[in-house]
């Protein structure tokens, strides 16, 4: 046997091996007792951390749900550890095994499909605009020419929203830096999600009294849930799609939208009318024309 063709047989022995071992993810999340979820604390109300240094939010209440409900399936409890992922590192800490599942403000969008599984039906909506002082000269995306922008490593419409309107890019490695730098004047705007900049004005009016979303909200993208590339069409993808479609249905996502201070979306009011009624777009099965 050559060198070079015993290498390819390992190669080949260590990604098979590698597959059996997520093989069943979910039997895996049972055996354990434990489904390990990737979640923010760096985007509030979504995923922060309190006063005591704890994480919480609306998508940690939601990785909690999910745990009850895994657990009712399984005829035993299952806890939720979640596991603090940034924009830059969830998808690899998915790849890595390091979490089962990903509930991390994920925009759904064909290049992040390439490298992890992300599930029908989302669960939530957002899209892409700029936060600036209401005199900063920021109107529009055009008026971004020149001007320091600050934004988020790891973020795909840094490029398509940022650097392609004129913008000079300053990147940073999580929203708690970026708001400091737009705050501390270091930037012109913010270019980010914008929920999250709703958030801020709800949540803290007088701190955000000289902002505004000072661009037209483009790109509207719905949030996935993410598990690994070879568990979409695995037991685990089923149970996360199933809950999330009872989010919808119940009113969960409503009722916690409620909760966090954001006031309900017309994205998730639509949903869930769209889940009673059936609508092909909440069932597990993807296809790119819903």
């Amino acid at each position: 046997m050559t060198a070079d063709k015993a290498t390819i047989i390992g190669l080949s022995l260590v990604i098979a091996m590698s597959s059996a071992a997520h093989a069943d993810t979910l039997q895996n999340i049972i055996d354990k007792g434990e489904v390990a979820i990737g979640v923010k604390a760096d985007f509030a109300p979504w995923g922060m951390r309190d006063t005591n240094g704890n994480v919480v939010g609306l998508e940690i209440d939601l990785a909690n749900d999910l745990a009850r409900k895994l657990s009712e399936q399984a005829g035993k409890e299952i806890t939720a550890r979640t596991v603090v992922v940034t924009t830059s590192n969830r998808m690899e800490f998915l790849e890595q095994g390091r979490i089962d599942v990903l509930l991390a403000t994920m925009a759904d969008t064909p290049e992040r499909r390439r490298v992890v599984g992300i599930l029908q039906p989302s669960y939530y909506s957002s899209g892409i605009a700029v936060l600036a002082k209401k005199d900063s000269g920021i109107d529009g995306w055009e008026s971004l020419e020149g001007k320091s922008i600050c934004g988020i490593q790891g973020s795909w419409f840094n490029k398509d929203y940022g650097l392609k309107n004129g913008a000079e890019m300053v990147v940073f490695a999580g929203n708690a830096e970026a708001e400091a730098a737009l705050l501390a004047g270091r930037c012109a705007g913010w270019l980010y999600d914008d929920a999250s900049f709703r958030a801020r004005l709800q949540s803290n009016p007088e701190k955000w009294a000289d902002y505004t979303i000072a661009t037209p909200v483009v790109a509207d993208a719905p949030w996935g849930a993410g598990v690994r590339k070879q568990d979409l069409a695995a037991p685990i993808a089923a149970a996360v799609s199933d809950a999330i479609t009872e989010w919808h249905k119940s009113g969960t996502i409503v009722e916690l939208e409620e909760k966090w201070g954001l006031g309900a979306s017309d994205w998730v009011l639509q949903m869930q009318e769209k889940c009673l009624a059936e609508n092909p777009i909440c069932d597990s099965v993807r296809d790119d024309s819903e």
